[in-house]
């Protein structure tokens, strides 16, 4: 069975037709060449989803029917030599944790004054999408980079990851909403990640009577209409960091425990002069 990323591509079946037919019919050959770039992109990008369906269809005819590479090949249309090839360089099966792409990563930036009011962008928050692009272009991920102002209500298109909190614009809150499991919320002057079911709730080591060097960060995946969201806010903005370095050195562990559905998580970090030197899942993940 094909899963929920793929099932919500817009290149199946009948769409695909239509996608070819209206470019081909484009009489702009600018635009007709600005769309055929576009859905290359798509289609390479759904071909490394298939390829990574592939492999963990293999794994799983391993592991749960107890099959050799040498029966398993003439089942799905490959010779056991093939087979091998393709294992060796398929995708990784933790990478459906962001969609089958291209993926989009979008940051908040606010207005700042300096020598005059000017939109600014975190210098953590421009290091997590960094770091961020570098994990998904690992997985062989095409990227984008948005900004997201201040009153920003919508979510880009496709298969996306925010790094956004309920403070910086209105599409945190939005996305919080959505989440049965974690809210974030404001005591006084400060932040906290609470479970919904025990009111357990998390703060960042920063904020203590004794501070420490640290922070604490929201972690949410969402199935929206076939493509995924993922959702980053830390209390602070090294926080959402912290989440980053977690996602980057413990996907495959992760994805081992939520697969392929919406949950959500708290993550924390330790910082040495501002830079995170380690990170671990605190609570969660909660599978919804």
């Amino acid at each position: 069975m094909l899963t929920s990323a793929v099932k919500g591509s817009k290149l199946s079946g009948v769409s695909a037709d239509r996608d070819f037919d209206e470019l081909r019919r484009d009489p702009d050959p600018l635009r007709r060449g600005r769309r055929a770039t576009e859905l290359i992109e798509q289609y390479n990008q759904l071909g490394v989803e298939l390829a990574r369906i592939r492999r963990h269809a293999i794994d799983c005819a391993r592991s749960e029917l107890d099959m050799k590479d040498t029966d398993i090949a003439p089942k799905i249309g490959l010779t056991k030599s093939r087979l091998s090839q393709l294992m060796k360089k398929a995708p990784v099966v933790e990478r459906l944790f962001f969609g089958h792409g291209p993926v989009s990563i979008s940051v908040p930036y606010r207005y700042q004054t300096t020598d005059r009011e000017r939109p600014l962008i975190a210098a953590e928050d421009a290091e997590t999408a960094d770091q961020l692009a570098d994990l998904l272009s690992a997985m062989a991920f095409v990227t984008t980079r948005h900004q997201i102002e201040p009153d920003r209500e919508t979510l880009p298109d496709g298969d996306t990851v925010v790094v956004c909190g309920p403070k910086s614009a209105p599409i945190g809150a939005s996305l919080l909403e959505a989440d049965p499991a974690l809210r974030m919320t404001q005591h006084g002057s400060r932040w906290w990640i609470e479970e919904v079911v025990t009111g357990t709730r998390h703060g960042s080591p920063t904020d203590e009577s004794s501070p420490q060097a640290g922070d604490v960060a929201y972690v949410a995946r969402q199935i929206r209409d076939g493509r995924v969201v993922v959702h980053i806010a830390g209390i602070h903005t090294i926080g959402s960091l912290g989440a980053a370095h977690y996602l980057t050195n413990n996907l495959a562990a992760l994805f081992t425990l939520t697969d392929d559905t919406s949950c959500s998580m708290v993550i924390r970090c330790v910082l040495d002069d501002r830079h995170v030197t380690a990170s671990e899942l605190v609570a969660g993940p909660f599978t919804w």
